[in-house]
């Protein structure tokens, strides 16, 4: 486990972060690029109180071959994160964009295996496709690929000002699954042994959601301690069938919990939550809220949500959090993957596809400049070692929550 002059901890100031994409382009926003659009989202973003951006590499786009890397994708990264200087935002750019919102985006050299999470379409060369995954633990060609892109993505920000840290993928359980504990450590130290390489000074973590816990998918909060700088962990009670309900904050806190115990210890950000909303009275959002699969909550309540779950991650002792996401994306879009079929992905900003901000814009402004993170207290709720936990982690999760809510005397949503 990494303990050094450059892990963030207990005693910094809370952070406060926002996922990225911007409204007219989603996912394409690396192809349709547009950096006054990008300046005009970051300056929107650091104005309402916001200091930390989390973006994502889309890895068919930066990597159109297993022995190149896209110069032109690499100095649009360079603009971004000059642009997130100019605005006084922070940047944490996530590697290997692979899963989003529903969907796995996969270099078609990186398919061909069969791996991967059937629940996912896959898309590659513009189109989906009925193709398994090389699973890129295992597969020397992908994983040397993996090592290329993030030692040419991180030379071409060392040392840059907005740099603040590097993810190493998002949810990537939800693409392939390490075959073992040992190959998962492997590619860990690997990738991060590459990103080093160029910047020695880079702080590295990797986005682990709530099915990491939910399952054994044997890339945790164990292994990642072992070489990452802190963990990260996204959570949303819309997704646990064992939450009390879409709004239920007290769900945020107890995975981060978790994730620290699991961890070692380990400082937790707590990298993705949010809500998809509707606005009471729109047509649009009345029309996305009887399409969409997924609860959809009014504005005004996902607000009081975003309020209490951010007091209630701070007080947990996390290092920041960072909603998902930025904003809505805007009808003309709404017909390409994820959103055709994951309609409410397409209602999850904070602002609308407008740019006009929902009344969660205004709990994070109240929010910002909170005092420095507490150090977090022990876990009298927790009645197992964690080698027990993996035994039936989906059980165990479940019923810590329990006991969790009964030790904290919560009694509602």
């Amino acid at each position: 486990m990494r303990h050094d002059s450059r892990s963030p901890g207990a005693g910094e100031r809370f952070r406060l972060g926002v996922n990225y994409w911007p409204a007219r382009t989603a996912m394409g926003w690396w192809t349709d690029f547009d950096a006054a659009e990008v300046l005009s989202d970051f300056d929107r973003i650091a104005g309402a109180g916001f200091d930390s951006a989390r973006v994502f590499l889309t890895w068919e786009d930066f990597q159109p071959t297993p022995t190149s890397v896209r110069s032109a994708m690499l100095d649009r990264l360079v603009v971004v994160a000059d642009l997130a200087e100019q605005a006084g935002l922070d940047l944490m750019p996530t590697l290997f964009t692979g899963h989003m919102s529903g969907v796995n985006w996969i270099p078609s050299w990186a398919l061909g295996g069969s791996d991967g999470d059937r629940r996912f379409r896959v898309m590659s060369g513009g189109s989906i496709l009925d193709a398994g995954l090389r699973n890129w633990y295992t597969s020397a060609e992908v994983g040397a690929a993996q090592a290329l892109l993030a030692e040419e993505a991180a030379a071409a920000l060392a040392g840059h000002a907005s740099l603040w840290a590097w993810d190493l993928g998002n949810e990537n359980s939800n693409c392939v699954i390490p075959p073992s504990r040992s190959s998962a450590g492997d590619w860990l130290k690997r990738v991060t042994a590459s990103i080093r390489r160029a910047d020695p000074a880079a702080l590295v973590t990797i986005g682990l959601h709530m099915e990491d816990l939910e399952g054994d998918r044997r890339l945790g909060p164990a292994e990642a301690a072992e070489v990452c700088d802190f963990l990260t962990m996204h959570g949303y009670p819309l997704y646990a069938r064992w939450s009390k309900g879409p709004t239920d904050e007290h769900l945020l806190p107890f995975l981060a919990h978790v994730t620290r115990w699991l961890g070692n210890g380990q400082s937790v950000l707590f990298s993705e939550f949010g809500l998809p909303t509707y606005r009471q009275a729109d047509p649009v959002g009345q029309s996305m809220r009887d399409t969409s699969s997924f609860v959809l909550v009014e504005e005004q309540r996902a607000a009081r949500y975003t309020e209490r779950a951010l007091s209630a991650l701070r007080g947990a002792g996390c290092l920041g959090a960072m909603l998902w996401c930025y904003t809505d994306y805007e009808p003309a879009i709404w017909h390409k993957p994820p959103l055709d079929l994951a309609t409410h992905e397409r209602s999850f900003g904070l602002w609308r596809a407008d740019n006009s901000p929902k009344p969660s814009v205004n709990v994070v402004k109240g929010f910002s400049g909170a005092d420095r993170v507490p150090v977090p207290r022990g876990y009298a709720w927790i009645d197992i070692e964690a080698e027990e936990f993996w035994t039936d982690s989906t059980n165990h999760l479940s019923r810590l929550y329990g006991r969790y809510r009964e030790y904290e005397g919560l009694t509602s949503e």
